[in-house]
């Protein structure tokens, strides 16, 4: 009997609520901008057919420092897509001691428990995209974007993409402290890990010494705040 020579799609790691990328840079570019389309548009295409990815879908990711051996840089356009950087650092001395207890003999996997189902986070997402962004706010948001693409020190400033982030982060941001407005110390507190990995120094200031930290700092230093009832209104 003749082998039948269809061939038959079988879902990979990436369709899953969660999909963690550890050492993302250590893949190589192509692999790397394959996930852009999962990422941006939540589905996958094979052979010219496209499969949906569940929902929620997410996307984390470790990487180590671009000086180690094997490592490639992620494409703005892939770095663009993360939500936000977060710099991890090295664990304080209890909490390093702690970690030695717990996985010295056994794995703690094994024993963890769900708190939350993909419908307890779809729920968390549809009350986070109805907190309340005043209009004045929105235009601090644009701001703080056309003030990224003018500064000296910054090559590339803020997509379009980047501001929508901001403004995503920040009304998550309120509504996990019980609020159903967004504030200006919401957008300010979360502008450094939204933005910094967003933008790219340029020649000069690369050289310098300077990093995009410092470039954003002086653009919230400098761009004005919205105050009173027009930041809430």
């Amino acid at each position: 009997m003749a082998a039948d020579p269809a061939f038959d799609f079988r879902p990979g790691g990436v369709f899953a609520n969660i999909v963690l990328g550890d050492e993302i840079n250590r893949a190589s570019p192509k692999t790397q901008s394959a996930l852009l389309e999962a990422m941006e548009e939540h589905q996958v295409t094979v052979d010219a057919k496209t499969y949906r990815l569940p929902a929620p879908f997410m996307v984390m990711a470790t990487q180590n420092p671009i000086e180690h051996e094997g490592t490639y840089p992620l494409p703005e356009s892939q770095v663009d897509r993360f939500l936000m950087r977060a710099h991890m650092g090295y664990p304080g001395r209890r909490a390093e001691i702690t970690m030695l207890e717990a996985h010295g003999s056994d794995s703690v996997i094994g024993h963890l428990h769900p708190v939350a189902d993909a419908h307890d986070v779809a729920d968390m997402v549809s009350q986070a995209r109805a907190v309340f962004v005043a209009p004045a706010l929105k235009g601090y948001i644009v701001d703080l974007a056309a003030a990224t693409r003018t500064h000296p020190s910054l090559a590339l400033g803020m997509s379009p993409r980047a501001a929508l982030a901001l403004q995503r982060a920040a009304r998550a941001w309120a509504a996990a402290q019980g609020r159903d407005y967004v504030t200006p110390d919401d957008v300010k507190s979360l502008a450094r890990p939204v933005l910094s990995h967003r933008l790219a120094l340029s020649p000069d200031a690369h050289v310098g010494g300077l990093g995009p930290e410092d470039a954003l700092e002086e653009i919230l230093a400098s761009v004005p705040v919205p105050t009173g009832r027009t930041a809430q209104a």
